[in-house]
């Protein structure tokens, strides 16, 4: 029905009181076919990035190792440096925080105990430090090379044991410690005699095993798109296990370098 009212009749024909066009058929059809918004998908990570970001992490640390080296920081910073890395390691593993300063923090602390560690090794053992990266670098191709070729494949069995042998170790390190206070050498695990030995190719071992683990969890996270953010903890994880795998060659070859 026409309507009355001389505002209404002066609005353009197909449109609705209030000033909105009525829409075609054609346009509806157009409105419904096309796709809803969807927000800018997120860039996804990629092993090179977990490259960039591993050299950036453990550069950052070996440069830091090298200038308590330099300066020939004592067991102070040592410890200090021990306690913050730890610290913001275990902030970084229970968040999975992907936050670089935290990262990079954890390097620079822990660069320099290993600076420190390193440089009083080397006054005892000289050549040791060397040795010792050597070793920590043909570990690591060994086990780029054994996951690669999916000798060793990374299952939740494997993973609960490797996880599970890491906590024992943990365990037998604190009980020595504790034990060093009412007993000397503790229960022996770090006096250099063949129990300790044993103990330190395990420890070495172990830390060989959680390099699978951190390949695996790489390889998934590419898999399944785990935004690009997340390569920064994966570097995070490599750092820690080299470091790890670095300090019990360190005092396994320092057993066989002279007398303690």
């Amino acid at each position: 029905m026409e309507s009355k009212n001389p505002v209404f009749n002066r609005m353009p024909q197909g449109q609705q009181p209030g000033g909105y066009p009525t829409p075609t058929p054609e346009q509806l059809q157009g409105m419904y076919d096309s796709p809803s918004y969807a927000p800018p998908a997120q860039r996804t990570m990629t092993i090179d990035d977990v490259v960039v970001r591993g050299f950036i992490t453990l550069g950052t640390l070996v440069a830091s190792a090298a200038v308590a080296w330099i300066l020939n920081l004592g067991m102070g910073a040592a410890l200090a440096g021990v306690i913050v890395g730890l610290i913001l390691a275990l902030v970084i593993t229970f968040k999975q925080s992907t936050n670089p300063a935290l990262i990079l923090g954890y390097s620079v602390s822990y660069g320099v105990a290993v600076g420190v560690i390193s440089h009083l090794y080397n006054n005892f053992y000289n050549g040791i430090v060397f040795q010792a990266v050597v070793g920590t670098a043909l570990a690591f191709a060994a086990m780029l090379t054994v996951y690669s070729l999916r000798i060793i494949r990374v299952t939740p069995k494997f993973t609960k044991f490797v996880v599970a042998a890491g906590l024992a170790l943990m365990g037998l390190m604190l009980v020595n410690l504790v034990s060093g206070f009412f007993i000397e050498d503790g229960i022996g695990i770090r006096s250099g005699g063949p129990l300790a030995i044993v103990f330190s190719i395990a420890a070495i071992l172990v830390g060989c095993f959680f390099l699978l683990l951190d390949f695996d969890q790489v390889e998934q996270g590419v898999k399944y798109g785990a935004p690009a953010k997340y390569s920064w903890l994966m570097a995070f994880g490599l750092t820690m296990t080299l470091v790890w795998i670095y300090l019990e060659v360190l005092r396994l070859l320092s057993y066989f370098s002279g007398d303690d």
